[in-house]
């Protein structure tokens, strides 16, 4: 943050307090006391009036206001997308507020932005419901870059860690939208490596890279349609699944499926799902060892004995002597 932002910053921080310490905003901005002091000098240098009482803090006068402040196009976007994830995950009770609060955010916005909020919502899709899922936050951050990335038809360079992989990938992609399904982000992007539109979870990429590349539009490639055909129940398979205690919020949390019931037996947890495809299941399951039975449909069991019996034939000439132990 430069001193400029950090001043106008300072201002609102202030504004939407009644008393503020030195030492408290030198933590909140994470510069020095001397900087603070410097800082608070030069503000009522221009003009702020700002009061400062020995041993007690710093307060800024009632009847002053800051004039509006514009919104940059990475706060705005963080706004609305925020403001669309709270009306998906809320009760009706917060719609109608929403609407009225990001309209009236929205009238003061340049046209410049409006028409960039205009194409991020074309690039984004979020539905489905939480469930009882175990969503986890994001903790690198792709959301952003990878939604500006879209708007702008920028080109990206992605690491990316597949799903039962040991290794990453490189892979120059073409992002096309993002997509919040079943507690999961997702980019939804023409990947050129595969030469095939392809779905990468933000939560496997390992760093990500914006170049100045251009590609070209796809116009025949609608976001919400595609979401739509995809997850289209006609193209899911319901399955059941019995997990142990064990691994089943491991289960919750990678599940990149529509989870529909969930039953506690003596056995384990039954969870009925929703999957892509018998065989993407199959392979998921192996992956948890004896800690997964797959019940229903009979197809599935029978994909998960054939993906076993490949695993064993593969291992059954190593020997398996265990090492001696020095």
């Amino acid at each position: 943050m430069n001193r400029t932002d950090r001043l106008v910053a300072m201002v609102m921080y202030l504004q939407g307090r009644r008393v503020v310490r030195a030492e408290d905003m030198a933590a909140h901005f994470e510069v020095s006391l001397r900087t603070i002091y410097r800082d608070i000098a030069a503000l009522g240098e221009s003009g702020v009036p700002i009061i400062g009482e020995p041993g007690v803090g710093y307060s800024i006068l009632k009847t002053y206001h800051l004039p509006p402040v514009m919104l940059t196009a990475e706060e705005a976007s963080a706004l609305f997308m925020g403001a669309e994830l709270a009306k998906q995950f809320s009760d009706g009770s917060m719609t109608s507020p929403l609407e009225s609060g990001v309209m009236k955010v929205r009238a003061i916005l340049p046209r410049d932005r409006q028409d960039y909020i205009d194409q991020l919502n074309r690039k984004t899709v979020i539905f489905g419901t939480p469930s009882f899922r175990h969503s986890e936050a994001q903790h690198r951050e792709w959301l952003l870059p990878l939604q500006e990335a879209a708007v702008r038809r920028k080109a990206v360079e992605l690491r990316y860690r597949a799903r039962m992989q040991e290794s990453d990938t490189n892979r120059t992609v073409e992002p096309l939208g993002v997509v919040f399904y079943a507690g999961i982000w997702f980019l939804v992007a023409w990947c050129r490596l595969r030469d095939r539109l392809r779905h990468f979870r933000l939560d496997r990429i390992r760093e990500i890279k914006v170049t100045a590349e251009t590609f070209q539009a796809r116009p025949d490639f609608d976001l919400a349609s595609h979401v739509q055909a995809f997850s289209a129940p006609e193209q899911m398979v319901p399955v059941k699944v019995r997990f142990s205690e064990k691994v089943v919020e491991r289960a919750r949390r990678e599940g990149s499926v529509s989870m529909t019931a969930e039953v506690r037996t003596p056995l384990g947890i039954e969870i009925a799902m929703s999957a892509y495809s018998i065989d993407w299941m199959a392979s998921w399951l192996i992956s948890f060892g004896g800690e997964a039975e797959a019940l229903e449909p009979e197809g599935l069991r029978q994909a998960v004995r054939d993906l076993a019996e490949r695993v064993f034939q593969k291992h059954a000439g190593v020997d398996q002597t265990e090492p001696q132990l020095a």
